[in-house]
């Protein structure tokens, strides 16, 4: 399977203490390498773990690759943006959708469930993903 990596894709794999790191240990082990991302990814993943460095080395051992150009796809992401205005999607999130019609053999790893349950990729078709099981823990009452 090939992929394109989301943000808590890629925060989960380098963290060890979060909730789905397994889970993307696993993913990153099965998954055919390089994934794809995009630069807005790698900023948010880099802020999130606190760390270039990590965000780097994870481009620099061959787990992702950056395959995007905003610039290129600038009226595109404007569409998108505008379309998905009411869910104030974060620049990320815009360009994963627009990848995904690029690339279209590729699957969608994110724990984002919820955004990308609704996201279409050319308008109407749903964006394959691979997403952390569901947890199966009841909240007290």
């Amino acid at each position: 399977m090939k992929g394109i990596a989301d943000t808590g894709f890629l925060v989960a794999f380098a963290n060890r203490r979060d909730r789905h790191h397994r889970w993307a240990v696993a993913l990153a082990r099965g998954i055919e390498v390089p994934l794809l991302t995009c630069e807005a990814v790698l900023a948010e993943t880099a802020f999130h773990l606190r760390s270039s460095g990590v965000v780097l080395s994870m481009i620099d051992g061959g787990l992702i690759r950056v395959a995007f150009d905003c610039n290129a796809h600038l009226v595109r992401l404007a569409e998108l943006a505008q379309h998905y205005a009411d869910r104030q999607p974060d620049l990320a999130d815009l360009c994963l959708i627009r990848m995904s019609e690029l690339y279209p053999e590729r699957v969608v790893a994110t724990v984002d469930r919820e955004d990308f349950a609704i996201y279409r990729r050319n308008r109407r078709d749903v964006i394959p993903t691979v997403c952390p099981p569901k947890s199966t823990r009841r909240k007290r009452a």
